[in-house]
């Protein structure tokens, strides 16, 4: 027995001469950083808060954390349980380390190895895990170093990071998210003293493993710390009481489809932050999960949220469950190129205001028509006679959407709205017909939601992205989708879209579509501030008997507005002289007249077709503030109506007249002759 206490010692005391050679030898080199290199990679919110992270590239989970993203109560007990003289000494502690021999003399064995917490990183930092003198000789010289190279809060935040847990944890961050589903910025002290004690012996106190080994180990570490004086007596018995965790918990997983690309287009042991809002995420996906769930087996829901001044993505759900593989979770529906159904209609009705071909008070039929083959007819398989444009788009009526189309024309149609931005997408081969008024195109969630954010910044649009670095600046023009007048014309007859059953109307401009076959619901909805764009169906295109967009999709648009935590905010009403009555209109501009349908008959009309002589389209002028700019039209049966930005000049009928120009930037000129023909030009006025 003397002779085994006296070995004890003996090894002590070699280790704390090495220490001193190592101090006056100074050569001993740094371990290199190893796993330290391997970091797990991150993907923040837009105020840092983890939305997913990513094993490291050998399988670990070793989140990054420094030290002042830990509870500094975790810190105390930290180091007065493992260290206490931690910051006094310079990597190797002789006092601990003759201590340690003293008890080992004394009690015939090692009581406590005299190691600092920098030689525990050592040991973590190197692959050699012996315990031979040389080995702890060269321990000790390695931590003299990693202090003089790191610093005390170097190797602190080196040991939060690399501290094993058991399994492929490593780091108190990990531990931490694994069995108490939180941040270790605010632990309770019976979180705290476990997080100290698994260190110690990782695979035999894993709380998954074996409770009552990690609450015995804890309870140690708590009965130490207030013998010490760290905690209360009244403390330790109260975290004594507190259970330790059954098993593991998930990592946290939100936004995972755009995390994954984030996370490939940062690298390995990277962060990344998007722009998404974590709460708003959390509680879109709830959703999401929840509708699906009640639409029935092999149902997805998709959801894009997004601020339309600066395209920000504050929340994108690409599916019901990302891990629900009976519908396809780990598929991002927000990028499926879907059938639109009626959801592009809105767009049509910009275009025909913006070109004068009708106003929102202009008289439209709903009644049968065919066009050429097409006989299209409205969902409900009735006609509802005479109505406004306005109350034809608001009520989705099918024959004065492919009527207008037809004016507007299919193919300018479709380049417009791939102009600004959107991914339209049409069989191989075909050209845009007036079917794309009722879904013939394919389109994404993500493209229907940057098109209506369009019409909420007043016909300009901008591209939605996760990512803070390709935000675009809110006072930016943007890409042209339609004019301004056009743009708040068609928002406000959106506002009188019918709302979904228990849903107040008048506040939120939405639109529906289902597509041919009931295969897709759509719903797409912007106030002053926010877009959110819903699409719900079946991953792989099946039909699903009754899934139409006011019954499915619309419900959802408006339970996420009301998720969003913040009051509806209004939308700028059209400029003055924009909401003209059916009086107010000019006699063309009263009743829409389809192609084909014979003019009135106003006297003989001139042979040359209507045209805006000055200025051309395109043509920048430069005019002096407060002064008339001329506007001269070609060909066309007179009398004349002109309009700017789809607000009519005083009643002039002739070929030429003065516009009052009131500011700088671009308008669109358009005149109408007595056969309801018309002609524009963009203009630039400086």
């Amino acid at each position: 027995m003397r002779l085994r206490r006296i070995a004890a010692a003996a090894s002590l005391l070699a280790l704390v001469a090495a220490g001193a050679a190592a101090i006056s030898l100074g050569s001993i080199p740094a371990p290199q950083p190893g796993r330290s290199a391997l970091l797990s990679t991150l993907v923040l919110d837009r105020e840092g808060r983890l939305l997913r992270p990513f094993a490291a590239a050998d399988g670990a989970w070793r989140l990054p954390v420094e030290r002042s993203e830990v509870d500094p109560r975790f810190l105390r007990m930290l180091l007065a349980y493992e260290d206490k003289r931690f910051f006094a000494h310079p990597g190797v502690d002789p006092l601990a380390a003759l201590r340690a021999a003293w008890q080992a003399a004394r009690s015939g064995g090692i009581v406590s190895g005299g190691s600092t917490l920098t030689m525990q990183v050592v040991r973590l930092l190197t692959p050699d895990r012996s315990r031979t003198l040389p080995r702890k000789w060269r321990e000790a010289g390695a931590a003299l170093a990693l202090e003089r190279e790191a610093g005390k809060t170097g190797v602190l935040d080196l040991y939060l990071r690399l501290a094993p847990y058991g399994g492929n944890l490593e780091g108190v961050r990990a531990a931490s998210l694994a069995f108490f589903g939180k941040e270790p910025a605010r632990l309770s002290i019976a979180e705290a003293a476990l997080l100290v004690a698994i260190p110690q012996s990782p695979e035999a106190r894993r709380p998954d493993r074996d409770r009552a080994a990690a609450k015995a180990a804890r309870d140690r570490v708590l009965a130490r710390l207030a013998a010490a004086g760290v905690i209360s007596t009244a403390e330790a018995d109260h975290a004594s009481a507190e259970p330790v965790p059954n098993g593991r918990r998930e990592f946290p997983n939100l936004a995972p489809h755009v995390a994954e690309v984030a996370a490939a287009r940062a690298g390995a042991g990277a962060v990344a932050r998007l722009t998404v809002r974590h709460d708003l995420q959390r509680s879109l996906e709830d959703l999401a999960r929840e509708r699906a769930r009640a639409l029935g087996p092999g149902l997805s829901v998709a959801i894009v949220a997004a601020d339309v001044a600066t395209g920000a993505i504050e929340a994108s759900v690409g599916s019901a469950d990302y891990f629900d593989a009976t519908r396809a979770g780990a598929l991002d529906q927000t990028r499926a190129v879907r059938s639109p159904g009626s959801a592009l209609k809105p767009f049509i009705y910009a275009l025909a205001f913006e070109n004068g071909l009708a106003a929102p008070a202009t008289l439209i039929e709903d009644r049968p028509a065919r066009f050429g083959d097409y006989a299209p007819r409205n969902f409900d398989q009735a006609f509802h006679g005479t109505v406004s444009a306005a109350e034809a788009l608001a009520l989705s009526l099918n024959i004065p959407a492919v009527a207008l189309l037809e004016a507007v024309g299919p193919a300018r149609f479709v380049a417009r709205l791939r102009a600004a931005g959107a991914t339209v997408a049409l069989p191989a081969g075909e050209t845009p017909g007036l079917a794309v008024a009722l879904g013939g195109v394919g389109v994404r969630l993500i493209d229907l939601a940057t098109l209506y954010a369009g019409l909420a910044r007043g016909g300009a649009t901008t591209p939605l992205t996760v990512n803070p670095g390709e935000l675009a600046d809110a006072a930016a023009p943007g890409r042209r989708l339609v004019d301004p007048v056009a743009a708040a014309q068609v928002a406000q007859a959106l506002l009188k879209s019918p709302p979904p059953e228990a849903a107040l109307g008048g506040r939120l401009a939405f639109k529906t579509g289902t597509s041919y076959g009931y295969r897709d619901a759509w719903a797409v909805g912007f106030d002053g501030r926010r877009v959110i764009a819903v699409w719900a169906g079946r991953p792989d295109g099946a039909s699903s008997s009754g899934l139409v967009g006011r019954e499915a999709a619309a419900p959802i648009l408006f339970d996420a507005f009301a998720r969003a935590g913040a009051a509806i905010a209004p939308l700028a009403p059209p400029p003055d002289g924009a909401a003209l009555t059916l009086s107010e209109l000019p006699p063309p501009l009263r009743r829409f007249r389809p192609a084909g349908e014979p003019p009135p008959v106003l006297g003989v009309r001139e042979a040359a077709p209507l045209a805006v002589a000055f200025p051309p389209d395109g043509a920048r002028v430069e005019v002096e503030p407060g002064a008339e700019l001329a506007l001269k039209a070609a060909g066309g049966t007179p009398p004349f109506r002109w309009l700017v930005d789809g607000r009519p000049l005083p009643p002039e009928r002739r070929r030429e007249t003065l516009w009052p120009v009131a500011g700088s930037g671009f308008s669109r000129v358009t005149v109408m002759d007595a056969s309801g023909a018309t002609a524009s030009a963009s203009v630039r006025v400086n």
